[in-house]
């Protein structure tokens, strides 16, 4: 592995350990306060951030050139935070990981009809099979009894597919400020309008732990940017799955969870499937830019 290749990999395995603690954050405050106070007061931190860095990087216009598409994506980004804020808070953290994992395979359904990737037989059993490993590791009806929460998992995992397909559309076009700062904005003015009807009084610590959350949401995003500047897709995008290490360790020792060896195996074979596709789209790029 070459030096920005393993640069590149450093810095996914950073990101992904970032998100995991906001998640984290996310279910040791959800007994306490509502899922959106929680993001409201992430927010207060997190979009001044992005404001702050858009300046001194002069990352240009904050006008988007495609305001509809950027419009639809922010309600997509608006309903994916509260739906998957609310299941982290719910779930436990595995079983969370284990729903959220299917997005590189749902992005790679979505990817057919909205961005003309062509539909082979090994994409479509990769996909069919992600979708069984989530069978397995939950085992609905027997030690799962699936819910809202599960509903809401599953839910923010085909927002957040919906979400990569609109950024692939417009990343190419829109500029930084505009992909990072509209959702956020939209997301913190949203939250804020609920805040009178459900704000509960917070102590300093857990001011602190919100504010943290937005300090690692925003870290967490430069360093994905970082990651996918150094290294290909192929190395950066399995970085995800390393998040299911955090979240193994972290359920328990936060919150007295353990993983079984069904949820283990499942979660396996969706990590294989998801790479599955992604190897064969790094080769299909590989090849395209070879011609």
């Amino acid at each position: 592995m070459t030096n920005s290749n393993l640069r590149g990999a450093i810095f996914g395995l950073a990101a992904m350990a970032l998100y995991c603690l906001y998640d984290v954050t996310i279910k040791f405050l959800g007994p306490d306060y509502s899922t959106l106070q929680i993001l409201f007061c992430a927010g207060l931190v997190f979009v001044p951030l992005i404001l702050v860095q858009s300046w001194m990087t002069r990352a240009g216009s904050l006008r988007p050139r495609l305001p509809l598409w950027t419009a639809l994506r922010v309600v997509v980004a608006l309903a994916n935070g509260v739906i998957g804020a609310y299941a982290f808070s719910v779930l436990p953290l595995a079983q969370c990981y284990a729903v959220f994992f299917l997005m590189p395979l749902m992005i790679s359904a979505l990817a057919v009809p909205a961005l003309g990737e062509p539909m082979d037989l090994g994409r479509g059993l990769a996909i069919v099979l992600g979708f069984g490993g989530v069978l397995i590791a939950l085992q609905p009806g027997g030690q799962t009894e699936l819910g809202l929460g599960h509903l809401a998992a599953f839910t923010a995992a085909a927002l957040g597919a919906v979400n990569y397909v609109i950024l692939r559309k417009t990343g190419g076009i829109e500029t930084p400020g505009v992909l990072l700062l509209y959702p956020a904005a939209a997301q913190l003015i949203a939250v804020g309008l609920a805040m009178p009807a459900l704000w509960v009084p917070m102590t300093a610590g857990h001011w602190l732990l919100t504010s943290l959350m937005g300090l690692e949401v925003f870290l967490g995003g430069l360093l994905i940017i970082a990651a996918y500047r150094s290294a290909p897709a192929i190395i950066v995008a399995p970085m995800q799955y390393s998040q299911i290490i955090w979240a193994g360790l972290l359920g328990w020792l936060l919150f007295d969870e353990s993983m079984t060896l069904a949820m283990i195996a499942g979660i396996s074979i969706i990590i294989a499937a998801g790479l599955f596709i992604l190897g064969r789209s790094a080769g299909r790029w590989s090849a395209q830019a070879a011609e």
